[in-house]
């Protein structure tokens, strides 16, 4: 495993993080594992050397939060370990439990720390903006939370450029504590964030951290243009159907898998290699619920794709809408 400073703190990061959301209950997600099948995910990763793993509470309504900090509290020492949680989605029908509110950011990281069994968290994230609550509010709150010890960074996850522009200025003027990563939706098939956001965090020294980096197992080789539901998630995942739908998107699929078959190489390490090369990526979040998914995405980070190579990857992408903000 090779590590990497977090954006531009102290902090040293697995170059691949592991994404919780597929540990919970299945009941939420057909294709999430329960607890006694998640926890062999967390041992191995951790042989491996992954030191960086990312849950959310909305992932499985807590239950998420819940397995990773068991799993890591009995197979790691806290310290050696960097756990990130999000805050933002509903959590209740309560309209008050959701959005960026100081009500609800104070009462949640206490919820989040009970459920992941620890005093702080590595980094704590907002997952979206919020348009009905003031900036000046979501970031006091959030300073009072690193204030208090409860984490030691904060970050942001997919929003417009001028929004986290905005919100970095504001924390500056008054002194709030500052957002020193950003996980965006970034991968082969969807780059729209290099037109603006991925140079504004490359200037600032905000660490990316791109989520779905596989677009969603498209670009893991798992469907095909001729069939594209051939998995239980694939058939069950409407969100990713809406992501990737364009006809150009397969384009991007059947490229990286000449590159992948022309070096004898499984597609995913290769798009995974592709995002590893990019300015400012830090470490991309991988999620998995095969082992040898997990095991092959930490390979993909001794991979060295050419430049003749990048670029015919790189060659077939279509602008898209803007998505998963």
């Amino acid at each position: 495993m090779q590590y990497q400073r977090l954006g531009s703190t102290g902090l040293q990061v697995s170059r691949i993080c592991l994404g919780c959301m597929s540990y919970g209950d299945p009941a939420w997600r057909a294709w999430v594992l329960d607890e006694t099948a998640a926890r062999p995910f967390f041992a191995r990763a951790l042989e491996l050397g992954i030191n960086f793993f990312d849950t959310a509470d909305m992932y499985s309504l807590g239950r998420s939060e819940e397995i990773t900090g068991r799993a890591l509290g009995e197979l790691a020492r806290r310290d050696e370990v960097v756990i990130a949680t999000k805050v933002f989605f509903p959590m209740s029908d309560d309209p008050n439990d959701r959005g960026l509110s100081k009500k609800h950011i104070l009462a949640s990281i206490d919820r989040s720390l009970q459920r992941l069994g620890t005093d702080y968290v590595d980094l704590y994230q907002i997952h979206r903006f919020d348009p009905h609550t003031p900036i000046e509010e979501t970031l006091e709150a959030l300073d009072t939370v690193v204030r208090a010890g409860k984490a030691r960074y904060i970050g942001a996850s997919s929003m417009y450029a001028w929004q986290f522009a905005t919100m970095l200025h504001t924390a500056e003027q008054n002194g709030w504590a500052r957002f020193v990563s950003m996980q965006n939706h970034y991968n082969l098939a969807y780059r729209e964030e290099e037109r603006e956001m991925i140079p504004f965090c490359v200037n600032e020294g905000i660490g990316l951290v791109p989520w779905s980096p596989l677009a969603r197992g498209l670009l893991a080789g798992n469907r095909s243009r001729d069939t594209p539901t051939p998995t239980v998630r694939a058939r069950t995942d409407d969100y990713s159907h809406r992501m990737y739908d364009q006809a150009c998107d397969w384009d991007v699929v059947e490229r990286a898998a000449e590159v992948a078959a022309a070096r004898e190489t499984p597609m995913a390490q290769v798009a995974l290699a592709w995002l590893l090369a990019q300015p400012g990526v830090s470490a991309p979040i991988v999620g998995a619920t095969k082992m040898e998914h997990l095991e092959s995405a930490v390979r993909a980070v001794d991979v060295r794709l050419d430049d003749s190579e990048l670029a015919r990857l790189a060659e077939p992408y279509q602008p898209h809408t803007v998505r998963g903000h």
